[in-house]
């Protein structure tokens, strides 16, 4: 009689560790924030500093969700198993509404004149929130045109502190030609230079930081509405399903251009 040769022992399925986004599972890989497992697996959350190729930063708070019942930015904070996270909720909208009219009225946001606009983020995301009223008095500040540099115009009206173009020349350029200065209502985009120009600097159109700019600081000079009003980024999706179609993914390589270009 042939002995029966004994069965090898089969490895246990492989689980994924998941956490619970407004009631559905969201897998995610270890390392991974709540955002990026988020837009990774196809949920959106409203974000406006976070940007996939930079270390997370959580300067803008449009992010954030409740996690356990208390608020934090999805964006630094990391995925674990188990969170009960929401975010798709009128208290988390409400909020991220207000602090977008905060933004518009800190600034000199005039956005049918603007070359940004339909590619601008702060103005995309306002559409999607639903924001339609000012909701606060503007302050109007008075902010300089930096006009010095041969290729790029700087218009500091528009600036809302994201630190994106920052972190785009400190860590992928290494130049660091951009930092805030200031506290509190002072706090303000600088060129690091003696002079406070940026012709000064050894800026370029082809740095990264020249095309990360969310809103309409960082302007390409001579290239003023080659595309038209009503065809650009945002004139005919909405943010929320740009940023899931251009979210890095498992096997997917980097995000699209597009992303990168318009700050994520």
């Amino acid at each position: 009689m042939t002995a029966t040769p004994a069965m090898s022992p089969q490895p246990p399925a492989a689980t994924t560790a998941t956490f619970q986004l407004d009631g559905r599972e969201v897998p995610f890989n270890e390392g991974q924030t709540i955002i990026q497992a988020a837009l990774a697996a196809g949920r959106y959350i409203p974000h406006l500093c976070y940007h996939p190729e930079f270390k997370p930063h959580g300067s803008c708070k449009l992010c954030t969700v409740k996690v356990n019942g208390r608020p934090a930015a999805s964006c630094t904070l990391p995925a674990q198993a188990g969170l009960v996270v929401e975010s798709d909720t009128e208290e988390l909208n409400g909020l991220r509404r207000t602090l977008v009219q905060m933004l518009f009225a800190e600034g000199n946001h005039f956005c049918p004149s603007c070359e940004k606009s339909g590619n601008c983020t702060l103005q995309a995301l306002g559409y999607d929130l639903g924001v339609m009223t000012a909701g606060f008095r503007h302050f109007f500040p008075d902010r300089p045109v930096d006009a010095s540099h041969p290729d790029i115009l700087l218009d500091f009206n528009r600036c809302i502190l994201c630190e994106l173009c920052v972190r785009a020349s400190c860590e992928v350029d290494g130049k660091c030609v951009f930092a805030l200065s200031g506290r509190g209502q002072t706090k303000h985009l600088v060129v690091n230079a003696a002079s406070g120009r940026l012709a000064d600097t050894d800026a370029d159109l082809a740095d990264k930081a020249m095309e990360v700019c969310p809103v309409g600081v960082i302007i390409k000079k001579r290239v003023g509405f080659a595309q038209p009003i009503g065809q650009r980024r945002y004139d005919a999706r909405p943010i929320s399903a740009q940023a899931l179609e251009d979210a890095p993914r498992p096997g997917a390589g980097s995000p699209g251009c597009a992303a990168c270009e318009e700050g994520g």
